[in-house]
């Protein structure tokens, strides 16, 4: 009988106590949250409940107010910002390019990480480019600017740069902002198939509640700066939940492609009528 591959695992993100905000308004409070090696977290909640807020604080992009951000169950702000970024990478809701930068240029500064006076670009680098430019399909693109792709070949851009990075754990803020329903499906098919074949950590941010149930095998809510529920799709998404944290009223059924929740709004909490039973409802 053949042994079994032992299975390394991955780094391990965690929020301990955090309270985030700008000037005097505090966004997230006393904030705990354990990230799960190797799934795709999805991070929901309605407007203004902190989000985005607390994805930057996980990447070192903001400093706490109370608590701290640990990584591998050390404290990220007390690491240095080179050796933070060759595990945690960043892509945020609307990253900018300088004008006429082109695909491989974008795709080469995530190997900056890796670089120093000592370690200059080597053959090395321009593989692990190569190699992410093919795994997301855009190395026809390579000599191609920026500016001069559609929105989802954009965001293949930006996330090969993060690929290119080589972190294990990807924090993506929103990545099919702006995208059409088609281009959105693309893209997160694509961080699919990049946390399947690569085993990457990926938390990401949406706001649509259906792509994050079907891509997602943790979803994580959010209500007015807390964790209001953490767990799978199939354990946390409820009518109830969704009236109580979104003010939505919906039924909640069985996806027939994905057998997971599937979300059909009704209305506000405020619209009052009825609507038909479906022919199966997850209570």
């Amino acid at each position: 009988m053949t042994a079994q591959p032992v299975e390394t695992p991955g780094h391990r993100l965690a929020a301990q106590g955090l309270t985030l905000g700008y000037g005097d308004r505090i966004v997230v409070a006393d904030l705990d949250l354990a990230i799960e090696p190797g799934l795709v977290t999805t991070v929901i909640g309605p407007n203004g409940c902190g989000k985005s807020t607390m994805l930057r604080a996980l990447a070192r992009l903001l400093r706490p107010r109370t608590g701290q951000v640990l990584l591998d169950g050390k404290a990220i702000a007390t690491s240095k910002t080179r050796e933070v970024a060759r595990i945690v990478g960043m892509l945020p809701q609307t990253p900018v390019a300088p004008e006429g930068l082109t695909v491989a240029d974008l795709v080469a500064r995530g190997r900056h990480p890796h670089q120093s006076w000592l370690r200059q670009w080597s053959s090395g680098d321009e593989s692990e480019v190569r190699a992410a430019l093919d795994r997301t399909g855009i190395a026809d693109l390579a000599d191609r600017p920026l500016d001069e792709l559609s929105g989802g070949q954009r965001q293949r851009a930006w996330i090969s740069m993060a690929l290119a990075q080589g972190t294990d754990i990807l924090l993506l803020d929103e990545p099919t902002t702006y995208l059409d329903l088609a281009h959105a499906l693309e893209v997160l098919d694509l961080v699919d198939r990049l946390h399947a074949d690569l085993g990457r950590t990926v938390v990401m941010v949406l706001h649509d509640l259906n792509l994050a149930i079907r891509y997602s095998d943790r979803l994580v809510v959010l209500r007015d700066g807390t964790v209001f529920a953490h767990g799978t799709p199939a354990e946390i998404i409820t009518a109830d939940l969704l009236d109580e944290v979104f003010g939505l009223r919906a039924q909640v059924l069985v996806d027939p492609v994905s057998e997971r929740p599937m979300i059909v709004p009704i209305g506000t909490r405020h619209v009052r009528g009825t609507v038909g039973g479906p022919p199966e409802i997850l209570r």
